[in-house]
């Protein structure tokens, strides 16, 4: 799946990260471990900041090899370092951008810790870290709903997070 297939108006469809996916680290170490303890509970985090820093990574894996089977997928990238513009950009055509949303879904509280402890602004944000969205898929608009759906059965919560559209390549987040 590389990506030449995605038009102007497809979808952007994310999947909910389990946290920091191994990402950042350096940066999370520099600007908490200066202010907090691992075993203290910071609010709003749920647990101690140890326990949240351990959170494993989510793996996609099984629903996105299932959905493929499914639905046509017009591209996928796994949200690593680089965070979403990094990644995303790798899968759009030239001649198209991502336009992605921000409010279209609620950022989990360690990535508003760490940039409020860090004063990092959002783009940096964005560049280091997924922000809670782990893995992005792109499809046609009209298949928008049967993924949704689909991913709902497989136990994950699909969110539309953006749309491609005109432009000059990479990554917008709005």
């Amino acid at each position: 799946i590389t990506g030449r297939d995605v038009r102007e108006g497809d979808l952007i469809i994310g999947l909910p990260s389990s946290g920091l996916h191994s990402n950042g680290y350096s940066l999370v170490r520099k600007v908490l471990l200066k202010k907090y303890e691992l075993n203290e509970k910071i609010k709003p985090l749920k647990r101690t900041l140890g326990r949240e820093l351990l959170v494993p990574t989510k793996v996609y894996v099984k629903p996105i090899l299932r959905l493929l089977k499914r639905i046509k997928i017009k591209a996928m990238a796994h949200i690593t370092g680089g965070g979403i513009p990094g990644n995303l950009s790798r899968v759009i055509p030239e001649g198209l951008h991502a336009e992605v949303r921000k409010e279209n879904w609620s950022v989990p509280p360690i990535f508003r810790l760490v940039q409020e402890a860090g004063r990092v602004d959002d783009e940096e944000m964005f560049k280091t870290f997924n922000m809670g969205i782990g893995f992005v898929i792109v499809c046609a608009r009209r298949d928008g709903g049967k993924v949704l759906k689909y991913l709902e059965k497989s136990g994950e919560k699909g969110i539309i997070i953006g749309e491609i559209k005109r432009g000059k390549g990479g990554v917008k987040i709005v």
